[in-house]
């Protein structure tokens, strides 16, 4: 994967917003949705998604600054092992003697009092866990997915992403961490999950939004509009009479709830929007119209 600050186009010292300006528009040049039929944009699409989750995050945009994680978001070395044992007095002794530190019967043997090592018959321990940082899209987290990710040990897994996951849950892979000393069992893989924003869909629990645009004769007259769901474009009727704010409801094609199994709705709110350029017909029929049917709106709504 190349740079993340080249994929989005910015510089290194870019502020957020403008990491967030520049995701935004790159996500409504590439997303699916809005290129029917352009081969090639998905997985362009997948890059720039993938590399905003890093740097939309302080933390992890740190990291990847100092070179701890790499462009996946896994680390780039394990250092947990040396920092902690390293700097005591059995990893002196073992430095000292030009001993290899992968031989960790022996140095556990130090570090506790003299205790053998499993091959001993002494010390058995469990293996250590490993963590790993995966940015998926709305899409992914909504209806599942399948990732190969590249652990910090240099082993790859693939990983099933369940349908309706939240961002920050963590997924356990029991058995995929570390191996155990003097026979004790592997550690786990923790893959914690974080869900990229989308630039057409907003999730609100197990329901998503979105806004869709209508022209002024079809929200007077109604109309048949194709609007943009999770799996693909679906037709909606717009009843005669619709203004901007009215919402429409298509049910179950929301988020799945991992615990039911039953699928959330989505809303979509409409948007009225008029011609870009003025057009004096139109100007004209909405004075004469206006004169014959004057009405009043309330121009501000209590914000919820």
């Amino acid at each position: 994967m190349r740079d993340l600050y080249e994929v989005l186009g910015v510089k290194r010292d870019a502020s957020a917003e403008a990491i967030k300006r520049a995701y935004r528009k790159l996500a409504k040049e590439l997303h699916p949705d809005l290129n029917p039929g352009k081969a090639g944009l998905e997985a362009r699409f997948k890059e720039v998604t993938a590399a905003y989750g890093i740097l939309s995050d302080a933390d992890k945009r740190a990291r990847y600054d100092r070179g701890e994680i790499d462009a996946t978001g896994a680390e780039t070395a394990e250092r947990r092992f040396y920092r902690t044992y390293a700097g005591g007095e059995a990893g002196r002794k073992y430095q000292e003697a030009g001993a290899p530190f992968d031989d960790l019967g022996d140095v556990f043997a130090d570090l506790f009092g003299g205790a053998g090592s499993g091959r001993r018959g002494g010390l058995r321990m469990r293996g250590g866990d490993v963590s790993y940082d995966l940015s998926v899209g709305l899409r992914e987290a909504a209806l599942g997915a399948k990732r190969r990710v590249t652990m910090p040990d240099g082993r790859t897994l693939d990983v099933a992403i369940p349908a309706g996951i939240d961002d920050g849950q963590t997924l356990r892979l029991a058995g995929q961490g570390r191996p155990g000393l003097g026979g004790g069992e592997p550690g786990d893989a923790l893959v914690r999950v974080s869900v990229t924003p989308d630039p057409v869909f907003r999730r609100d629990g197990d329901n998503l939004r979105v806004t869709v645009r209508v022209t002024l004769p079809e929200a007077v007259q109604g109309a048949r509009v194709a609007v943009p769901t999770i799996e693909g474009s679906v037709t909606l009727t717009v009843p005669k009479g619709s203004n901007t704010g009215t919402v429409l409801r298509l049910k179950g094609k929301g988020v799945k709830d991992r615990r039911t199994g039953t699928r959330g709705d989505q809303f979509v709110v409409l948007q009225v929007v008029l011609p870009e350029q003025p057009d004096a017909e139109l100007a004209a029929f909405v004075e004469r119209w206006g004169r014959d049917h004057p009405y009043t709106v309330k121009r501000t709504e209590t914000q919820r």
